[in-house]
């Protein structure tokens, strides 16, 4: 069996790309930084967001049943910061951005390189997680900047500068 420690360093390694993810509706406005984000199927459109069970905003995120996944340029990494100070209420976590809304009605970071609006269409515990099968009902795209990546508990730049290695 693989210990935790030996699985979250392993895990540092798998670099993805950093997204603060929000909701709004019944039970409030909440967000999160995350970078455990990814697609899960073109027909319907649909990512998975996952998030764990003890965060404060779980809850909320699932009895709003809607969520934004934005997705962050390497110029919004304070924004990032921000959604993960768990000093920091609701409110002033939002202060520090521009936002609009879509179909869902949860928060769009305007500046975000693109953003997904979506409606929680399944949620599954898997251990100390909920995963969030998020059916994309509209997209916002920014403008092109360089992407904010997570890697090796580190942010990263991605961008034309970057070396392709296709």
């Amino acid at each position: 069996m693989v210990d935790t420690t030996g699985f979250r360093n392993a895990m540092a390694m798998l670099g993805g790309a950093v997204s603060v993810i929000t909701t709004d509706g019944t039970a409030g406005r909440w967000g999160f930084t995350a970078s455990a984000v990814c697609s899960v199927t073109d027909q319907p459109p649909t990512l998975l967001v996952c998030m764990n069970r003890s965060s404060f905003a779980n809850g909320h995120f699932k009895q709003n049943g809607v969520l934004s996944v934005n997705v962050l340029s390497a110029e919004l990494k304070d924004i990032s910061a921000v959604f993960a100070n768990r000093e920091l209420d609701s409110e002033q976590r939002f202060a520090h951005a521009s936002w609009s809304t879509l179909e869902s009605g949860a928060p769009v970071l305007n500046e975000a390189l693109v953003s997904f609006d979506c409606r929680i269409a399944q949620a599954h515990e898997v251990g100390s997680h909920t995963i969030f099968y998020c059916e994309v009902l509209g997209i916002h795209l920014g403008e092109e900047q360089e992407g904010l990546m997570y890697f090796n508990r580190t942010y990263h730049r991605l961008g034309d500068n970057s070396k392709s290695l296709g």
